[in-house]
């Protein structure tokens, strides 16, 4: 007798789409599911970011030491505002490495469903990938420009503090607060297209609202509080305590947890409402 080996085909996988509802209905399972997707994405973003420009990378170390050597003009010299007894240049440096990082993500994340139309009216993919490869796109922007500042420190003979190893959750609250605020545009944008002039005005704006070119020493009392809503203040004065040193004040505990608390109330909130607003966005878009 001769044995016949049978070979068995895997079923293909069926994916069925239902309304979302409750807390289950995130599903953000499917992240980790296409991950490939998310990576192939990221990587299409780095590419296309630099595509045919003559420095190329060079623009993720030119855009914070351009914008470094203006604010140390006008702010450090002509303003001559306080740097807290380290040089003004890297002082404000360290701001715009989370700041940039921030605005970037931000605007290409409003903006993300609108640009990547032709893949969402064609395929189906978990909508919360494009935001996600946009948010991970900047950091390399980041950390080529973080690579500068470990110049600057080395020069300034600066040496990070012992709460240098408190950096990745300030960069985490960075991410968070990029993401959920991203979400929340994206969605309006696919309905609203005004959402995109927004944006720019409303990152000008925030950077003035967040301690970048000037010291958090100078809100007091109860401003404070209004200022502490800001999740991007908390991140700012993060980066200055853990690689310059800088002391904090009796109340940045709070301040910190108000920037924490709302960041993560931002992103709960951002997440619904991009699953709550998906199914529209093929029609929509």
């Amino acid at each position: 007798m001769t044995e016949t080996s049978l070979t068995t085909k895997a079923a293909p996988e069926t994916i069925l789409l239902r309304p979302s509802r409750g807390w289950a209905a995130l599903n953000l399972m499917d992240l980790w599911r296409y991950r490939e997707l998310i990576y192939f994405l990221t990587w299409r973003d780095i590419k296309v970011l630099y595509k045919q420009t003559v420095l190329g990378a060079a623009w993720a170390i030119l855009r914070p030491i351009i914008t470094m050597i203006v604010y140390a003009f006008i702010f450090g010299q002509l303003a001559n505002l306080d740097s807290e007894g380290v040089p003004y240049t890297i002082f404000t440096y360290v701001a715009l490495l989370p700041w940039q990082l921030f605005s970037r993500a931000m605007s290409e994340t409003g903006r993300s469903m609108v640009s990547n139309r032709n893949m969402i009216t064609k395929i189906y993919f978990p909508r919360l990938v494009i935001p996600v490869s946009t948010i991970l796109s900047g950091m390399v922007d980041f950390f080529i420009a973080f690579v500068i500042l470990i110049g600057m420190m080395f020069y300034y003979q600066i040496s990070p503090t012992l709460a240098i190893w408190t950096l990745p959750l300030f960069l985490l609250l960075t991410l968070i607060t990029a993401l959920g605020v991203g979400l929340w545009f994206s969605s309006l944008n696919v309905l609203y297209r005004d959402i995109g002039y927004i944006l720019p005005f409303l990152t000008e704006v925030w950077k003035y609202l967040t301690p970048v070119a000037y010291s958090a020493g100078y809100i007091t009392g109860a401003w404070k509080i209004i200022y502490s809503i800001n999740p991007m203040a908390g991140v700012v004065e993060g980066f200055r305590w853990a690689l310059l040193g800088i002391e904090l004040d009796s109340s940045a505990s709070l301040t910190m947890s108000i920037s924490i608390g709302v960041a993560i109330v931002v992103l709960i909130s951002g997440l619904f409402y991009f699953r709550r607003m998906e199914r529209t966005f093929a029609d929509m878009v």
